[in-house]
């Protein structure tokens, strides 16, 4: 058996085939951007999801390769609005780090009480909500809902191109707020007509369920073979905690990438405000969930300012400058931030910078605002309820090593590494194979080491850790202001 896996994300489109114990036979990538158009806005054409799944596939499943199924994740959640032909509208509004719609939230918030909100759908409105990005469009873009029949995300749209299915995962729909009743599983039509009255909303399935088979057309384009099934797919993060595992009452996933994403499975729904209570990515499982806006998007930020060094030799100055970054203190929300702080509108703040300060200095303090931030969720995770068995660490920030090791130090969280650390594709094959055959992930992908916490950093750590979570309300009134300048003028970075 060989499978096909391929993930969407925010800098690249992902793609691995996969044999039947597991064995990554290959693996290829295409780079791409992001559209920003307007501070605030971080968009991408929807028909570059399909150009690059075609792609992928040609390259790693060439005409004869004997593929039984295909399997498929992306970021999310996503608003690609298409009419009724599936043809996109407007580019697709990304998740959390488009901030667009403020008012919307706002607006939606003293109509539908946020209360209400929390109880019926799990989470609150905020960045990452699907339903204020639908307000924004019918706002902002009247000629475009007044046209839009189908809303798809990354997933969801490549199952379409695949089979013709018009579908959603029950995950994905759990995080489109205020649209999905968490507790019923099913879309709350009251709300949804209120928001998207002429939408025809997708029939939901669970992500490694089978949305369809392969049309002669979509083989045509790809090289697979027709008819192989397709399954249903689902957002990138949780697709990721599928492919190391992640998936049992008290794991905790925590992935290294573009952002910093942690996935809690949980027993039972858990409602707290500053997180995100969402179905899970099987059937029967919930998860309560954070995310950072920026983490890996900032050391390649540095890197590109410092000349485009290697990382190599970044992380080596880092770990030279040693625990606190000789005096430096930085605040991650570069992007503003999602959980636990919910502030579309916060900065990035560096403090404590002399002249004596070394690139390796800011690279250690970026790595350390991000320890900084995942601590800060699984303090509020912890606080909600949640019950943290074991951490478990994937994406391509746990290469090299050095960002884990201060992840623990500063958490107190032992992590495990799994062998294949390619994260959502891989997690997106796990699910096509375990719909055509037994797939055991625990076989497929054991673990390669245990990062565990050092006792030696902890004191500085904790004190840095107590003014990293002053540092933001002394700022935030600065912060606000600047983000609100930066609106106001033409050509300034968006945030």
């Amino acid at each position: 058996m060989t499978v096909l896996g391929v993930d969407i994300g925010t800098s690249s489109s992902k793609g691995v085939l996969v044999g039947a114990d597991g064995t990554v036979l290959a693996t290829a990538v295409r780079p791409h951007a992001v559209s920003r158009p307007e501070p605030g806005h971080v968009e991408m054409e929807a028909a570059l999801w399909w150009d690059e799944f075609a792609s992928l596939a040609r390259e790693l499943a060439p005409p004869g390769t004997a593929v039984e199924a295909v399997g498929v994740s992306g970021m999310g959640p996503c608003v690609a609005l298409a009419d009724e032909n599936d043809t996109p509208l407007h580019p697709a509004i990304l998740y959390g780090v488009d901030t667009r719609a403020t008012a919307q939230i706002a607006r939606l918030d003293a109509e539908l009480g946020p209360d209400a909100v929390l109880r019926r759908c799990g989470s609150l409105l905020s960045t990452q909500a699907v339903g204020p990005k639908i307000a924004w469009l019918a706002e902002h873009r009247p000629d475009v809902t007044a046209r839009a029949r189908r809303l798809y995300m990354a997933a969801s749209f490549l199952v379409n191109r695949l089979t013709g299915a018009y579908v959603l995962d029950h995950h994905s729909a759990s995080q489109s707020v205020p649209l999905y009743d968490s507790t019923a599983r099913a879309w709350y039509r009251p709300w949804a007509r209120r928001i998207a009255p002429d939408l025809e909303l997708p029939p939901l399935r669970w992500p490694g369920e089978t949305a369809g088979r392969v049309t002669a057309r979509a083989a045509a384009a790809t090289g697979l073979p027709p008819g192989i099934p397709v399954v249903t797919g689902t957002i990138d993060a949780w697709a990721e905690a599928l492919s190391v595992g992640a998936q049992h009452t008290g794991d905790l996933m925590l992935m290294y990438g573009s952002t910093m994403f942690l996935i809690n499975t949980v027993a039972e729904r858990l409602l707290v405000p500053q997180l995100w209570s969402t179905v899970g990515a099987l059937p029967g499982t919930r998860s309560l969930a954070g995310g950072m806006a920026t983490s890996g998007v900032i050391t390649d930020w540095l890197r590109e300012l410092f000349g485009a060094p290697g990382h190599e030799a970044l992380l080596a100055e880092a770990e030279a400058s040693g625990p606190g970054a000789r005096g430096l203190l930085m605040l991650p929300y570069f992007a503003g931030e999602r959980t636990p702080v919910a502030d579309p509108d916060a900065r990035g703040m560096i403090a404590g910078l002399t002249p004596e300060h070394t690139r390796g200095d800011l690279y250690r303090a970026a790595l350390e605002a991000t320890a900084f931030g995942v601590r800060h969720n699984v303090e509020a995770m912890r606080a909600a309820g949640a019950d943290i068995r074991r951490a478990v660490a994937v994406g391509g920030g746990t290469r090299g090593g050095l960002w884990t090791r201060i992840v623990s130090d500063v958490t107190g969280l032992e992590q495990e590494i799994r062998t294949v650390t390619l994260g959502a594709s891989y997690g997106a094959a796990f699910l096509a194979a375990s719909a055509v055959g037994d797939a055991d992930i625990d076989a497929w992908n054991p673990v390669r080491e245990r990062v565990r916490p050092q006792a030696g950093p902890r004191s500085c750590y904790d004190t840095r850790y107590d003014l990293y979570l002053r540092l933001y309300p002394a700022t935030r009134d600065i912060g606000h202001a600047l983000a609100r300048a930066q609106r106001a003028t033409p050509g300034t970075p968006p945030g």
